[in-house]
């Protein structure tokens, strides 16, 4: 990928962000066909990629967020009727319950702990706790390579290209995963983590990752972001997560 940086007035709905810096991609690979014209980047200042200033924290430094310790921003993904993303606020008309809220790892990554992986009441992947990264640029639940094989052994799913695909006759009597974070379990359920393709053939949300990491770690993007609301919590360095409506 090829690019440079460049200033503009950025608008979010009522928001805006005067002489916000931002990447401007001039060549790039890998993403043909993807429906979206770029990447609104809502890391901690000090994780951005080009040194670019970003926008949440250009916008309550131009106090068009005003409240104090504001969340970063409230997500809310759903496949059929689109996304909601709220910067300084939730909306509870979103959510089930009560937001439960995670402690990050570390201040600086939106990395939680996470206690372990189940299916059918037997530990299949964080036996002894890992790192989860909740990652909303990430469209699947990526981890570690030995780990997703036997995830995929147990739905019994085969590859077929870069995919690998179950039966879609058996989607509705394949288990449910269960992410269990700070004591709480997070269940997803086959028709989350199983997706059609445009030929009518089901395969398996699940992809590894080749990166090295001294603890095991797994990436909870959109298939976990779809079912669950998420409050990215600047002020208090946490994350809260409720069973979307």
């Amino acid at each position: 990928m090829k690019g440079v940086v460049v200033h503009d007035t950025v608008r979010i709905g009522d928001l805006v962000s005067t002489d916000q810096p931002f990447g401007l991609c001039l060549k790039d690979s890998g993403f043909k066909g993807i429906p979206f014209d770029g990447i609104l980047g809502l890391s901690y200042p000090n994780k951005t990629f080009s040194g670019a200033f970003p926008i949440f924290d250009k916008l309550k430094n131009e106090g068009a967020i005003s409240e104090p310790d504001s969340p970063l921003s409230s997500l809310y993904r759903d496949k059929q009727e689109g996304s909601v993303v709220m910067f300084g606020g939730v909306d509870h008309r979103y959510y089930k319950g009560e937001l439960n809220w995670v402690p990050l790892i570390q201040v600086g990554d939106w990395f939680v702990h996470m206690d372990r992986i189940t299916m059918k009441r037997k530990v299949i992947a964080c036996s002894d706790g890992c790192k989860a990264l909740v990652d909303t640029g990430t469209s699947d639940i990526v981890g570690p390579s030995t780990l997703v094989n036997n995830i995929w052994k147990l739905i019994r799913a085969r590859p077929l290209g870069p995919q690998y695909f179950v039966s879609c006759s058996a989607v509705n009597t394949l288990p449910s995963i269960i992410f269990t974070i700070n004591g709480i379990n997070y269940r997803l359920p086959a028709r989350a983590y199983i997706h059609k393709d445009s030929r009518g053939r089901c395969y398996t949300a699940f992809k590894e990752h080749r990166f090295t990491s001294p603890m095991e770690t797994w990436l909870l993007g959109d298939v976990f972001l779809r079912r669950y609301f998420s409050v990215f919590d600047r002020g208090n360095d946490r994350i809260g997560l409720a069973r979307a409506v």
